[in-house]
């Protein structure tokens, strides 16, 4: 059976999840193997449903709801799928690098829902839901993300109730829905979506996360080095504000200011519990985001990959990026394909193409098969002489913190001499060589007092032209026209402004970071005092990465101790000089010798 035009009974029989068939109107068309958009966006249905979570985490004695504001074909007679949103920046912060907030009538009636996911796909036959984390915006309670959105997937499965009201009694069913979900989002979103799938709830049929965190540990801490506590989401309703203040106090007491990995942070660890993921995956992740590291995506997508979950990749060299804005007549196709697949149950092959779509240089992309690619990793050592080779190197190096400064600044003039960090570089490659995985730092260090932080920084040098990454740039940039993607509204228009990347020259480019409390050289879970003059061990990861160092530039590793750039000024740095024993102290890269 070809995939040209399909009626209402074939299609309603793809749907992963669905009511017994209606023979009734056409529900999903199908053309060229996608869905089409016959349905009426300006006469969708709007409404909104406040969905128990089962907590009452602001203890105010009534259990906890969360609005769902939904947007749906009003024709349609069969049950359908729903993509959703999970976020607490709908109200104060907004969606997309134009910051759209959800709007709504005089009557509290939804007119506005950011992004272009209803303006696109409810005219092909999905409902959209945008859901407000608890605590924020239009929602009761306090911020459980994961707990936000799995109570609505368990409502649109009819295993949770939902209302008409805040607080009100009128129930309300979705009767509409085929309990079939995909999640989607950017950063706080996506680190919901990953910790949904992570739970392994029913009826989570896909991801998308964009930029999302799957281990929340590596947020606040660097391997046992605790960068600050930021506190609430910092989203909370005027009403939350007040009755989340116990909550957000315990979570901070929990949560500890040791750098331990503990109870609370296993809890949030989602690249432990990939095991029980049940939904396919469709990521991106860009290399140079210093919002969410990318060592949020490198061992969570090798976990998937052993996990055997179905999976998709959009990698770039830009920073807090959507796709969306970097390729985005490609990505809106690619994303349509994806959630017919998962959501439609249509078999279209999106799965079996290439997993990968990675950016290597701005604007330049290629498809690949696996990531990290088929690879062996190089160990490099330092030297005395601030050299990087293949072979241990005697010899003893030391570095006084200087806490005002930090890893920006430890990279700049690598040939003069800084007494708060030391450069060791390769000799210049021969040949464009790529290095693409989770490189990780060993070291062998004394400390003169009885603790001390430490910082390591991968670096290219030599001149290129890059997509400009330099906080606050993001590596694009927004034009004065605008395309549209779906119908619109006057209140939702469906219509952005084009974006193009923002380029720069530049001899200096940081491609990975990371951090360590020496004291956690036994166990991340318990950290102990140095004793002073007394050489220890530690191997610790950097943030992942995929880069080219093209031939004639010098790949370079750079040792400092507390990193200003990410620690909490407040946060008393422990004022140490560190010895670092060179023999005992290298550098894995993975990568491939070639490109």
């Amino acid at each position: 059976m070809g995939l040209k035009t399909l009626t209402a009974t074939v299609v309603a029989a793809l749907l992963l999840t669905a009511a017994p068939a209606i023979a009734s109107p056409p529900a999903f068309v199908l053309r060229d193997g996608v869905s089409e958009p016959v349905f009426s966006y300006e006469k969708a249905i709007r409404e909104t449903a406040w969905v128990e979570t089962g907590q009452d985490l602001d203890r105010d004695g009534l259990t906890d709801r969360v609005a769902a504001d939904i947007i749906r074909p009003s024709e349609l007679l069969t049950r359908i799928p729903v993509i959703m949103d999970v976020s607490p920046y709908f109200e104060k912060v907004g969606r997309g690098n134009e910051r759209q907030p959800k709007t709504y009538l005089p009557d509290g009636t939804p007119s506005g829902f950011p992004l272009f996911y209803d303006n696109y796909f409810v005219p092909r036959g999905y409902a959209v839901v945008l859901v407000d984390v608890g605590g924020t915006n239009r929602s009761s309670g306090c911020f459980d993300d994961v707990a936000s959105g799995n109570a609505v997937v368990n409502w649109l499965n009819g295993r949770a109730s939902a209302f008409r009201t805040p607080f009100g009694p009128e129930r309300v069913r979705a009767d509409w829905a085929s309990g079939s979900v995909g999640a989607i989002g950017k950063s706080q979103d996506g680190a919901t979506a990953i910790g949904m799938a992570a739970s392994g709830i029913d009826g989570l049929k896909t991801i998308v996360p964009i930029a999302g965190v799957s281990s929340y540990y590596e947020v606040h801490n660097g391997n046992g080095a605790y960068f600050g506590w930021a506190g609430g989401p910092g989203f909370y309703n005027e009403r939350a504000a007040k009755l989340c203040e116990p909550f957000e106090e315990d979570n901070a007491r929990r949560a500890g200011t040791d750098g331990n990995f503990n109870e609370y942070w296993r809890g949030l660890d989602y690249v432990a519990k990939t095991g029980k993921v049940r939904a396919s995956v469709f990521a991106s992740m860009g290399f140079h985001d210093l919002n969410v590291n990318p060592i949020q995506f490198g061992p969570w997508w090798e976990a998937l990959n052993s996990a055997g979950v179905p999976r998709k990749a959009w990698l770039h060299q830009a920073a807090h990026v959507d796709p969306f804005d970097l390729d985005r007549s490609l990505f809106v196709r690619t994303l349509h394909r994806w959630f017919d697949r998962w959501l439609l149950g249509v078999r279209n092959g999106v799965e079996t193409e290439p997993a990968i779509r990675i950016e290597h240089t701005p604007d330049r992309w290629t498809d690949e098969r696996r990531w990290p690619p088929v690879s062996r990793s190089r160990t490099l050592w330092p030297s005395a002489a601030g050299g990087l080779g293949k072979h241990p190197s005697p010899g003893a190096v030391s570095v006084t913190e200087d806490p005002a400064r930090g890893a920006s600044g430890w990279v700049e003039n690598p040939a003069q001499p800084s007494p708060d960090r030391v450069v060791f570089a390769e000799e210049p490659v021969r040949a464009d060589t790529r290095v693409a995985g989770t490189p990780t730092v060993t070291v062998t260090a004394r400390s003169d007092k009885p603790s001390a932080r430490l910082g390591a920084v991968l670096v290219d040098y030599g001149p290129a032209t890059v997509r400009n990454t330099r906080f606050p740039a993001l590596g694009t940039k927004n034009l004065t026209s605008r395309s549209c993607w779906g119908a619109g509204t006057a209140a939702d228009t469906g219509c952005f402004l084009d974006t193009v990347a923002d380029l720069t020259t530049t001899d200096t480019r940081i491609v990975a970071t990371g951090w360590a409390d020496l004291g956690h050289h036994r166990s991340l879970w318990r950290g102990e005092p140095l004793e002073p003059g007394k050489a220890y061990t530690m191997t610790f990861r950097l943030s992942s990465l995929d880069h080219v160092v093209p031939a004639g530039h010098r790949l370079a590793l750079v040792l400092g101790g507390t990193d200003a750039d990410m620690f909490d000024p407040a946060l008393p740095a422990p004022g140490a000089q560190v010895t670092f024993d060179l023999a005992g102290t290298s550098l894995s890269v993975p990568g491939t010798p070639r490109v």
